[in-house]
């Protein structure tokens, strides 16, 4: 009777033993579901290539991001225009493919087009005027973005943007005889060669390098630092000395994903976001003269300084290239602002 009473002793003790296994394992496949389904991805596309300053940066703040959320929010990358155009790209944010992209100003006109005012043709004169004008409006045109359905998680320098040729330019004449490029969808550049009298040829920037390669076009344009990465420096030889416009761009992130974040995860993606994205634009400006100075040093020819009365026919074709804009892409009250900020800080700093 002893024997039986263990032996049932021992049969109990092994159920108990395999239900305590089976437990835990239950147990533990939960915690690996709750984690993996407690990590949110966001997809983020951009036409930087990897390898490139602006993707170095963006793989830092992913990286510190996930850190700090213990791995909760995690960035995934498609780098190179992989997603496509810029306009592919906001396809691909307004049906929730996407989660947040690094755009120019040509993926940003395509959702607030008023954000393209700080864009517009010979507005900016140097680097501390954009600075300035960007202090001034950036909030403004964040809560524009932001009815539109996006977060800017920061707005990010691109530089000043020089036309690129394979025949020398002189004066904006001088592009009438030149096959320029245009940026598909860009109308700040369509007003721009509109106003000298040029017909460009509209192409995505996926189709650049081929159409230099082939002779389709022979001029392009951007700022030094996206024709290096871009190498379509490969392809032309001269550097027309006047920037047609100043540049910039902005990382973007759908308002539907940062609303289902908790509070700290918003905190967390918008402090992060905001020290990294700050350091980018320091480097973006430091490297487009790095870049400006190594074109040259590669054998690309940059044009003299133009005349004054060259200098004068530039800042007109930018009025009139901006009004031609005004009602179409931006408010005309917006571009007053904006006009008259700048003259009242060339007045206070000549």
């Amino acid at each position: 009777m002893l024997a039986a009473f263990d032996a049932r002793r021992r049969v109990e003790s092994s159920q108990r033993l395999i239900s305590r296994a089976f437990g835990a394992l239950a147990l533990a496949a939960l915690t690996g579901a709750n984690a993996f389904a407690e990590t949110k991805y966001i997809k983020f596309a951009t036409l930087a290539p990897e390898g490139s300053t602006w993707m170095n940066v963006m793989n830092e703040l992913g990286a510190e991001l996930s850190q700090k959320t213990g791995g909760a929010l995690k960035f995934k990358f498609y780098s190179g225009g992989v997603s496509g155009d810029e306009k592919d790209v906001v396809k691909k944010l307004r049906i929730g493919q996407l989660q947040a992209a690094g755009l120019t100003g040509v993926g940003l006109g395509e959702i607030t087009p008023e954000v393209r005012i700080l864009d517009a043709p010979w507005l900016c004169r140097s680097q501390r005027e954009a600075d300035r004008l960007h202090k001034l409006f950036d909030a403004e045109l964040a809560a524009a973005v932001e009815k539109s359905g996006y977060v800017v998680l920061g707005w990010t320098e691109v530089g000043f943007v020089y036309v690129f040729s394979k025949k020398a330019v002189n004066g904006p004449q001088d592009m009438k005889d030149a096959k320029m490029w245009v940026w598909d969808g860009d109308p700040i550049a369509q007003a721009a060669y509109k106003a000298i009298g040029v017909s460009p040829i509209p192409l995505s920037v996926v189709d650049v390098m081929s159409s230099l390669e082939t002779g389709l076009i022979d001029a392009v344009y951007g700022p030094p630092m996206g024709i290096v990465a871009l190498q379509w420096f490969t392809r032309t030889k001269y550097i027309y000395n006047v920037p047609i416009a100043h540049s910039s761009g902005a990382v973007l992130l759908s308002k539907k994903f940062f609303d289902a974040l908790s509070a700290e995860e918003q905190k967390l993606l918008l402090e992060v976001g905001a020290k990294h994205l700050k350091r980018l634009n320091r480097l973006t400006v430091e490297e487009n003269d790095q870049a400006m100075r190594a074109l040259q040093k590669q054998g690309l020819i940059l044009s003299s300084r133009p005349d004054p009365q060259t200098m004068k026919f530039c800042e007109e074709l930018g009025l009139k290239a901006r009004r031609e804009l005004a009602g179409k892409l931006y408010p005309p009250e917006l571009l007053d602002r904006v006009e008259k900020a700048l003259q009242d800080y060339r007045r206070e700093t000549p």
